[in-house]
């Protein structure tokens, strides 16, 4: 599809920043760089092409995100791409868990990208398009032991079970998919972390750029699929966040 409209959550930092970049090379793409402070963002869009646009995006409080979804449907009318980036990490087991914080997980790690992903996905069925890309964890995984803290672990989790059950009521131009970008050098990875914000972010624009015979509802670290690993790509890494 030409001249998409794609939404980055937590676009202004990190893997997101790292995602609108190469996203934003195609120039028929625009671009919208979702950031919880619009200023940031707007300054941030404006350094990187008159086809990157700051829109604000609070997803920790649900009537400030449905006013921006609004917002956004308004002005540019539909999102084609949408990728779920933001994320929040709170540590503490599940002893030490303070319970706000727990429900700041759960409200920015998964309920969000559910209202985001209900908001627009009408425009999709409408044009006969969408790509949907969950960002995840291995500390989210099942396989991997849910290793994480506690919050973080439960709320990447339920992610993970939002996009296999969210896939069930798509159409199949309507492709819905959640991966891990490794543990990557962020200010929520560490500097200490082996992988950059460029390749943390590779994932997440194959599969923004997907062609229409590509998987769908799978869950992905660095590429590998549940039962495929496409030929080139490197398959999952040992520690990831």
């Amino acid at each position: 599809m030409k001249n998409r409209n794609i939404l980055v959550t937590g676009g202004n930092r990190g893997i997101g920043l790292a995602i609108v970049k190469e996203l934003a090379k195609d120039k028929e793409n625009t671009v919208l760089l979702g950031c919880r402070n619009i200023e940031e963002g707007s300054a941030m869009a404006a350094e990187l092409g008159d086809n990157v646009h700051g829109v604000g995006l609070n997803l920790s409080e649900r009537e400030d995100l449905a006013s921006s979804i609004k917002d956004i449907l308004e002005r540019y009318e539909r999102v084609d791409v949408l990728i779920n980036n933001a994320g929040v990490l709170h540590e503490g087991s599940f002893l030490e868990v303070d319970f706000e914080k727990f429900d700041e997980s759960y409200r920015v790690n998964t309920l969000a990208p559910l209202e985001l992903i209900r908001a627009f996905v009408p425009g999709m069925k409408k044009t006969g398009y969408g790509r949907i890309i969950n960002v995840s964890s291995g500390w989210g995984s099942f396989d991997e032991g849910l290793s994480g803290p506690f919050s973080y672990s439960f709320s990447k989790a339920a992610l993970n079970a939002l996009t296999l059950t969210v896939a069930k009521d798509l159409p199949k131009n309507i492709k819905i998919n959640s991966m891990c970008p490794g543990w990557v050098r962020t200010r929520m990875g560490g500097m200490i972390a082996p992988r950059s914000p460029e390749e943390g972010a590779d994932t997440a624009v194959w599969l923004a750029n997907l062609p229409t015979d590509g998987p769908l509802s799978r869950t992905k670290t660095n590429h590998a699929a549940t039962a495929m690993i496409p030929k080139g790509r490197p398959a999952k890494s040992r520690t990831t966040r």
